[in-house]
């Protein structure tokens, strides 16, 4: 199995496989750190995905850890994988941990499942639309503005990377399509982008939209909700939640569970794909 596309999914799976293999093992940490020399603030960091071994500390841990040579071809390549800089890392000045780790995951994901209540997707916006997010935030200088659109528009080349495809399925409110972000000139060629979008991508990208009719559903009053799925069945789901002052990964399984049976059942109130063409179109043309 060849290594993952990201850094940050890499790293992630060589973390996850040597924890697994432990507990697996039923191998002590004391005896990690007795046999090895490590701390156990050490190993913590390794299986926290904080630190990378080196390539010999990695080879005596397949040893102790008893992995056979496929596997150990597969950890070697992970780890190398895992030292690549991602294109991310050019923004780490503006960007935290968690989000720079949002962009690596998502890099590497196979799908990913979104549900916004209030904004059209990042990966779906134009320019102008996200630049009208982030103008109102008066603590934010121009060039920073700059800087952040940039790296949104960068994200996006995951979507239609030919070499690397994935799919994207997105769940809005009715009120995306409604909410004049950067005034009615701004909102309509976004709708008229996310229009073009969904027609030219009929296999990748299925975008829904629960209109205001709709009488329930588990999501509402939600914000950001984000669900990532991986080739390797290794890898379990993640979610990605996000309000105005908190965001952050969720790997906790029955949260993930709950999320994404909640996404599902949004997923099922809302219109089909002709449907929701039609309401873009139809609310695009209001704002002619």
């Amino acid at each position: 199995m060849s290594a993952p596309s990201s850094p940050i999914v890499a790293s992630w799976e060589l973390a996850l496989r040597l924890k697994r293999r432990r507990e697996q093992l039923g191998v002590e940490v004391r005896t990690i750190t007795e046999t090895l020399g490590f701390t156990r603030n050490y190993w913590s960091a390794v299986e926290n995905e904080r630190k990378i071994l080196s390539l010999e500390s990695l080879r005596r841990i397949i040893e102790l850890f008893e992995f056979d040579a496929e596997e150990r071809d597969e950890l070697f390549a992970l780890r190398a994988a895992a030292k690549e800089r991602g294109w991310w890392t050019r923004y780490s000045a503006l960007f935290d941990n968690e989000i720079q780790r949002l962009f690596g995951l998502e890099q590497g994901a196979r799908s990913i499942r979104d549900y916004e209540n209030l904004l059209i997707p990042g990966l779906l916006q134009t320019a102008d639309y996200t630049r009208g997010i982030m103008m109102p935030d008066v603590t934010m200088r121009p060039v920073e503005v700059d800087q952040r659109v940039e790296a949104r528009l960068r994200r996006q080349v995951r979507l239609t990377d030919a070499n690397d495809p994935f799919t994207f399925t997105a769940v809005l409110s009715e009120a995306a399509l409604r909410q004049q972000i950067g005034g009615k000139h701004v909102l309509r060629n976004q709708l008229r982008h996310l229009a073009a979008l969904i027609e030219q991508h009929p296999d990748t990208l299925d975008i829904r939209v629960i209109p205001f009719t709709a009488t329930a559903c588990g999501l509402f009053g939600g914000a950001t909700v984000v669900l990532l799925d991986f080739d390797n069945p290794q890898l379990p789901t993640l979610a990605w939640q996000e309000t105005v002052t908190t965001w952050g990964t969720i790997d906790d399984p029955t949260q993930v569970r709950n999320l994404t049976t909640t996404f599902q059942d949004a997923y099922r109130r809302a219109l089909n794909k002709e449907e929701t063409l039609h309401m873009i179109y139809h609310h695009a043309g209001e704002l002619e």
